[in-house]
């Protein structure tokens, strides 16, 4: 259960989010499980990057591109939810975790009743392991990692299903339980909202929409002043850039990672519309965004680089409906990969993919197909979440 509001309120008061994490140091384990021959769990145990065990280490949140231990998913449940598309979206899920696991090991959630189909569909290349879950959005609902020199803690952001949008008993659960799992240590952050509605460059800089985080279903009676200190805090970062975003009119309230990403420091790569694409929530926020990021600099100083990407000819793809996320920006990096969506549009899919491989040289790009997710209103970012390596400890000053 979370914790009570009041301890919520003082920690955040103290200013105390990141002596939270210094205290865990004490008192969680510094072992995990492994996470296999192909990749040996890297200690959690933290020190400061001076070497001395008595100094708190500075956690902050790396830029997906850096390495990662491994890649969670969860596998869709319900057919409440999905209804009759339920075991397409299950084929989706299969193949982004068959295309992930080529590049780094691949642990899916599943509910222990379902965990037979998972290993079936999947394959042997991905892990399946028994957790409670409602959905497949493990970006959202699992923990957002941070690191410091030696050490990894897990943000739990109290997932409360996208403002109680969609039923959430287990998945609000999720980050608690795969923390625990691995003897990660947790830190229940002050706020409310999804790995999905932050971005990090690695350096300092955070975006996020004001509709997903500054909104009385996730946050009331906070401001986005208030928000943006505890982000700060929670994720080592010193700058954020705010969209409007849209708040109301998709189940993520208009989240960033469909928006606006880090193809490296300094560089931001937004989602277009196309050229004949009727006007809609993600055309208004990628116009909005776009004006903020002409005279945006990031926390280096830097005035950012802003590279279009533009979405695939809905004409050209078979019925996608009225939820279909039609973004290639929904992609993900992986050691030494880019796995992004193909929506059967052959001439936007390729284009992208050139693009995406141009913005993330040396890495292979790896399109799958996902319409199946993306009518359900998502995409492959949504359904994944990096635990990164943990940096090395800095040798001792002598």
């Amino acid at each position: 259960m979370p914790e009570p509001a009041l301890s919520r309120r003082a920690l955040l008061r103290s200013g105390s989010v990141l002596a939270a994490l210094a205290a865990l140091e004490g008192c969680a384990s510094s072992s995990s499980p492994s996470a296999g021959p192909t990749s040996p769990e890297p200690s959690a145990a933290g020190s400061s990057a001076a070497g001395s065990p008595s100094a708190a280490p500075t956690f902050a949140m790396p830029a997906e591109s850096r390495p990662h231990t491994r890649t969670f998913m969860a596998w869709p449940a319900s057919e409440q939810v999905w209804g009759d598309q339920l075991p397409a979206v299950r084929g989706d899920i299969a193949q982004v975790a068959q295309a992930v696991a080529r590049f780094e090991p691949v642990v899916l959630m599943a509910r222990p009743e379902q965990s037979a189909q998972a290993r079936h569909l999947c394959g042997s290349s991905v892990e399946v392991i028994d957790l409670a879950v409602d959905d497949l959005w493990a970006r959202d609902t699992g923990p957002t990692f941070v690191t410091a020199p030696g050490a990894l803690a897990g943000v739990d952001l109290n997932f409360n299903g996208w403002g109680n949008k969609q039923p959430h008993a287990d998945d609000s659960q999720v980050a608690r339980a795969l923390l625990e799992r691995y003897s990660i240590r947790r830190v229940q952050a002050p706020i409310t909202g999804e790995g999905g509605g932050i971005e990090v460059d690695g350096e300092g800089t955070l975006m996020a929409t004001e509709s997903s985080w500054v909104n009385a279903n996730r946050n009331p009676g906070r401001s986005r002043d208030q928000i943006e200190a505890t982000m700060k805090e929670l994720f080592g970062v010193r700058k954020v850039i705010w969209f409007a975003g849209v708040a109301g009119q998709d189940i993520t309230d208009c989240h960033i990672d469909a928006l606006a990403r880090f193809a490296e420091p300094g560089v931001v790569v937004i989602h277009r519309p196309g050229p004949d694409a009727p006007p809609d929530i993600w055309s208004r926020a990628s116009d909005q965004a776009l004006e903020v990021l002409r005279d945006a600099t990031d926390a280096q100083g830097r005035k950012l680089r802003v590279v279009e990407l533009v979405e695939p000819d809905l004409s050209q793809l078979p019925d996608p409906g009225k939820d279909f996320l039609a973004t290639y920006l929904n992609y993900y990096v992986v050691n030494g990969g880019v796995i992004m969506p193909r929506f059967g549009d052959q001439a936007s899919d390729d284009r992208a993919a050139k693009l995406l491989g141009e913005l993330h040289p040396g890495r292979q790009v790896v399109p799958v197909g996902i319409n199946a997710i993306a009518a359900g209103g998502g995409g492959i970012h949504c359904s994944t979440q990096q635990q990164p390596a943990v940096p090395a400890v800095a040798p001792p000053v002598r």
